[in-house]
Parts: structure tokens; sequence; C-alpha cells
């Protein structure tokens, strides 16, 4: 019945024409891409299906949580994370750790307030920082003192436009 992201998909105007046909899909593949000319796509998907994201989420989140409340637990899931995460060799021993401590705080936020956003987050920057480690020359441009020049405020592109 699929992973996360629905292999079927249907257009807005199909949704809104054709309501039925579209439940009736649903109920096959339990959820569908609705697929918008002028937006974002949705997905549409069955309130039990929801819900059983929701406690996948919640377990998930409750079981790297107590496995980090003891040395040998804590232990066991850093000794996984190469496996999880390959790119994590880059990283010194106590950088795993701090990436690791950020994992389980995004994934805990995501079961506690619904807040899904952070784990990605948490994932790229660590990533876009083994990246950097994994080259010699990118890492030490990196590192490399700055010179005093003032480019002025930084603004985020939300600002900006």
């Amino acid at each position: 019945m699929g992973g996360l992201t629905p292999t079927e998909s249907v257009t807005y105007s199909e949704m809104t024409k054709t309501p039925g046909v579209v439940v009736e899909k649903l109920k096959q593949h339990e959820s569908l891409r609705v697929v918008r000319r002028d937006g974002d796509d949705l997905i549409l998907t069955t309130a039990e299906r929801a819900e059983r994201q929701e406690e996948v989420v919640d377990t998930i989140a409750r079981t790297y949580s107590a496995l980090m409340k003891t040395d040998e637990g804590a232990r066991a899931v850093l000794l996984a994370m190469p496996e999880i995460f390959p790119w994590v060799r880059h990283l010194n021993d106590a950088e795993v750790r701090e990436f690791l401590l950020e994992l389980v705080g995004a994934v805990r936020d995501a079961a506690e307030l619904d807040v899904y956003g952070k784990v990605p987050g948490v994932v790229a920057g660590w990533r876009a920082t083994a990246r950097i480690k994994a080259d010699p020359e990118e890492y030490a441009e990196a590192l490399r003192p700055l010179d005093g020049t003032d480019f002025g405020p930084v603004t985020t592109p939300e600002a900006a436009t």
C-alpha cells in the first residue's frame, strides 16, 4: 500500500468535479497526491492512516528517548549512526553525539508538538557539515579567518521579497 509518498495522483479539478471517484481511489491507495497547477501539491489521506503515522512517529520518539537515557542504549544508537547516516564518518565523535541529541529532540518535537519541519532541517544541517568536512580544501576554506570585511546585514529570503 505504499510508503510516505503516494504513487497515485489526481488533479485538483478531478477532485472537485468527481469527488466520488477520488474517494474510491483513496479507499484503494490510502493516500493520493492532489496535483495543482498554481500551488503546491496536496496529500489526501484517510484519518486512520494519519493516526497510524502519528503513532509511528510517537513510538520512534519514545524509543530514541528511552535509549538515550542509558549509557548502553546511547552507545547502541551512536554505533548505529553510520548505518543510518553514512556521512557521519566525516564528523568527530562529539559532533555525532551533538547531531544525535538534536535529532532526538527534533523527533520528540514532531511527536509531541506536531512540528515535523525540524527533523529534515537537523539532518540537512549536519549533512552539510559532513560534506564540508569531507573536502579538505573546502573545510580549510571554512576555517579560514575572515578578513574583516563587513558585507552588511544578512536578510532571509522571506525578508528580501
